[in-house]
């Protein structure tokens, strides 16, 4: 395997290549997967290779599409859906939680449901209040569903490899803004684990773990804070279930201080089940009370002056690090390099 520069849309859509090449029972199916814009281009040409019985396009009926998907993944094949939103997917929950989820169990382990769903979150893209939303809480709060959440371009090609081969459903969460930062990723069929966080950046003062997109966020707040002397580590999370609380547990060990990152709303979130576990586990070791940082209870706003203030940044993570550390630092906040922060950051191009 050789490294190359790929970007995370073109690292998904890879390894949807190299899935069919190598197995002939994975297809691929979704509303507009076949279609000229290939899902950001993560499904683009599958089509013109493998033809319209493994590259199917579906009509806007997602309960009905994952009922096809499940049928024929307990029947011996492969399938990977796409929802180009997560926000579709809230019609297709009977048949993932009710049914998928529960396959292997109810059936004493004699079943299978060998079921990927890619699914999109983020923001920017149509927006508002039923577009925009982030819900991998309610995923991972499910048993039997393996839930991941990839923040580089070659997580994003080995995860999803995994998650095709895997026997249990995977759920697959993309953040949008990603989709354009390239990374390394080795050339030919690799698997990465869908289990296990990864350290990014090693640091002393702080730790900083971030849940996908909020990842390169974190990373950015760490670079501002070296320049104040703060050292940062940063911990990208990738798998929420099953999660990897040991990494992070070292990491607090360490530094003493923990900030927890999510695209999703802060009540009830990802952040508040990582900060209990680490206070379970490492409380002795804190030397103040973790921070989590995300959505604010409220409906997502459609109009740019409110999601500005709506979404956290760098600046939000770095503030509160200078304040868990009790430095008298200040950071600026830098001028957009876009017209209004909803579009994606230009600045994050990576590689990472």
């Amino acid at each position: 395997m050789t490294d190359r520069i790929l970007k995370y849309s073109e690292a998904i859509r890879e390894a949807h290549m190299e899935s069919l090449r190598a197995n002939p029972d994975v297809y691929v199916l979704g509303l507009g997967v076949p279609g000229p814009t290939g899902i950001f281009g993560t499904t683009s040409g599958l089509v013109d290779e493998f033809g319209k019985e493994r590259v199917l396009d579906m009509p806007a009926s997602e309960g009905g599409m994952t009922g096809v998907a499940l049928g024929t993944a307990v029947s011996g094949a492969r399938p990977v859906m796409v929802h180009m939103r997560v926000d579709f997917a809230v019609l297709s929950m009977e048949t993932l939680v009710n049914q998928a989820a529960k396959w292997h169990y109810m059936y004493g382990g004699k079943m299978r449901a060998p079921l990927t769903i890619r699914m999109i979150i983020g923001r920017g893209w149509g927006q508002g209040p039923q577009h925009s939303q982030s819900l991998q809480a309610w995923f991972a709060h499910i048993p039997g569903l393996k839930v991941v959440m990839p923040t580089t371009a070659m997580d994003a090609k080995g995860m999803l490899l995994s998650a095709i081969e895997d026997d249990a459903p995977v759920i697959i969460l993309e953040h949008r803004w990603l989709y354009g930062v390239s990374g390394h990723v080795p050339a030919g069929y690799f698997k990465t684990p869908l289990s296990g966080s990864n350290v990014m950046r090693n640091g002393s003062d702080v730790t900083f773990v971030g849940i996908s997109y909020m990842t390169l966020e974190s990373m950015r707040a760490a670079e501002e804070l070296d320049k104040v002397g703060i050292g940062a580590e940063v911990v990208d999370l990738r798998c929420l279930t099953p999660i990897d609380i040991d990494t992070i547990v070292e990491s607090v060990k360490k530094t003493g201080r923990l900030i927890v990152s999510d695209t999703g709303h802060t009540e009830y979130g990802a952040t508040a089940e990582i900060i209990t576990q680490v206070v379970q586990r490492a409380m002795p070791y804190l030397k103040k009370p973790p921070v989590r940082i995300g959505l604010p209870a409220i409906p997502t706003p459609t109009t740019p002056a409110l999601a500005d203030l709506y979404y956290p940044r760098s600046i939000d993570i770095a503030r509160a690090a200078i304040e868990l550390t009790d430095s008298t630092a200040v950071i600026e906040d830098r001028p957009s390099p876009t017209p209004w922060h909803d579009v994606p950051d230009p600045s994050f191009t990576g590689p990472y």
